[in-house]
């Protein structure tokens, strides 16, 4: 590809190149040099190369232009020129936006190519990605997805360090997915990538809602900046797609921005709701510790529900996907298959089996206040014993959620035990004490790790920093007929504690704390 297609891809749909210094000379001189690739991080250039300079937020790629020059980019793009280099810089207007449309054009806009899904919200975005894909692929259809836990298609996955990965990432990917057959691709759209244009120049064909709460306070600072960031997939990316359906959207109006969000929207699009007035509709339900059963009314007739996903907050995310699967003109009892077959998510209400079978114990991503209501309050609805939840609040992430989590986790609770997460570069005690400020605004009862020894009979809570104990401690606790929630990390099979990764999966620890306890017991 010849750098003068790259140079008018900014031009028409990258935000514009910003002349008013004079023309760069690399638009004259260099404007029919072949480029070998496109690069945001200058360690990463090879001869030939176009380096876009980005500001992440540790780093500003703007200091890493000679370095991204000495291994041979042709040209740079970016939005100050450094001095010294003006016969390599393009000095553009946004250099994110920038970057997703020339990627977009590098790989030949693969997502004209296929049908693109794309779910936001706070929660829920993940199972509902599964919900789709387990739908989509029962009806025959290639699917492709991109979210928290990885990214897969063609039956082969990929780590994804991030949930919606930066937008000449997000396109490459998108281009191996296309050129592997992939006909649909389920992406969850985080809040970061709307902010950031990492979907830019991404045609989107249906958008899903699933709600809102509280969350990444650190990086939008208030919950109104939060919801305009969510908003802008409906009101800004799905308008400017071309768009492959007739329904446009799916909205989960239970949620009041949801309501909000769908009577202000003017594209065809189907509401959802499992109380009210909406077009996909809950008539009837029942959960359990086995799952969920529901009619659900919709506008091609009436869905039978059978579902082996734990809780009835699923039943939102089920709703959604069904209503996806409308749009995309799946028929109703391929749907209902669909969700059938879906077993269960990575790290969302897992069940780690008791080997004794005397308790059940659950783990789940829930890493903020909305998501660990929703998980204890259905686990809460349906355990025949006593709750206990094992979790703690990352570190170096919105610390304003801390006490809001240990509020919520003591008051439905019978027994909290707080402990760390990632606390990253924070001190976990520091993290710990706002999590039990919380706490102990509705529940005063302090226990020992060495009183729990002997199980619990009043409500409380319990300090346990040292995570890999927090886990077997909660675990030894519970009776014949408890349920243990053990919240905040879910699938992840790591923990950040400074600057250091280390190996740590919460179901491993869950499992080997059961296995203890059933070969010290095996008559209890």
């Amino acid at each position: 590809m010849k750098l003068a297609r790259l140079i008018h891809a900014v031009e028409v749909d990258g935000g514009g190149i910003d002349l008013t210094a004079g023309e760069a000379a690399v638009l004259s001189v260099h404007g029919e040099r072949p480029v070998s690739g496109l690069f945001y991080r200058a360690q990463e250039v090879q001869p030939g190369g176009v380096f876009v300079a980005i500001k992440g937020f540790s780093a500003d790629g703007h200091r890493y232009i000679d370095e991204a020059v000495e291994r041979g980019a042709v040209a740079v793009f970016c939005e100050r020129v450094m001095p010294g280099r003006e016969s390599e810089s393009i000095p553009v207007l946004d250099g994110r936006k920038a970057m997703a449309a020339m990627a977009a054009e590098f790989y030949g806009h693969p997502s004209r190519r296929m049908t693109v899904i794309g779910i936001t919200g706070t929660s829920g975005k993940t199972t509902t990605s599964y919900l789709i894909e387990s739908i989509l692929k029962t009806a025959g259809m290639a699917v492709g997805v991109i979210g928290t836990i990885n990214y897969r298609f063609g039956g082969h996955s990929f780590d994804n360090p991030i949930t919606t990965p930066e937008s000449l990432d997000l396109q490459r990917i998108l281009a191996q997915m296309a050129d592997a057959g992939t006909s649909h691709v389920v992406m969850e759209v985080s809040s970061h990538a709307l902010d950031l244009q990492r979907i830019h120049a991404c045609d989107v064909d249906v958008a899903v809602f699933t709600n809102l709460s509280q969350d990444h306070l650190d990086f939008h600072h208030t919950m109104a900046a939060y919801w305009d960031s969510k908003r802008k997939l409906f009101t800004q990316f799905l308008p400017a797609s071309r768009g492959k359906c007739d329904v446009r959207a799916v909205i989960n109006i239970d949620d009041p921005k949801g309501a909000e969000l769908a009577a202000g929207l003017e594209m065809a699009h189907l509401t959802t709701a499992q109380g009210g007035k909406a077009d996909i509709r809950v008539e009837s339900s029942r959960a359990d510790l086995t799952g969920l059963s529901a009619v659900v009314d919709t506008p091609k007739g009436t869905l039978s529900i059978r579902s082996a996903l734990v809780g009835r907050h699923n039943l939102e995310n089920i709703l959604n996907a069904a209503g996806t699967a409308l749009a995309l003109g799946v028929e109703l009892d391929t749907i209902q298959l669909g969700v059938a077959s879906l077993g269960h998510v990575p790290g969302r209400l897992e069940r780690v089996v008791d080997p004794a079978g005397h308790r059940f114990v659950y783990i789940d991503y829930a890493h903020k206040p909305d998501a660990l209501e929703k998980a204890l309050q259905s686990l809460r609805a349906v355990c025949h014993g006593r709750m206990i939840c094992v979790f703690g609040c990352g570190g170096d992430r919105d610390r304003a959620k801390r006490s809001l989590m240990g509020a919520i986790a003591a008051r439905l609770s019978d027994l909290t035990v707080v402990t760390s997460d990632n606390p990253r570069s924070e001190p976990p005690l520091q993290i710990i004490d706002q999590i039990v400020a919380g706490v102990r605004q509705t529940c005063d009862h302090a226990y020992s790790s060495v009183e729990l020894a002997d199980g619990f009979d009043r409500r409380g809570y319990v300090i346990e920093p040292d995570r890999r104990r927090a886990i077997g401690l909660g675990i030894a606790a519970a009776r014949t007929g408890d349920t243990v929630l053990i919240a905040g990390k879910g699938h992840e099979p790591y923990q950040i504690v400074g600057a250091r990764r280390l190996s740590f999966d919460d179901r491993v620890e869950a499992r080997k704390a059961l296995e203890a306890l059933s070969a010290e017991s095996p008559a209890e």
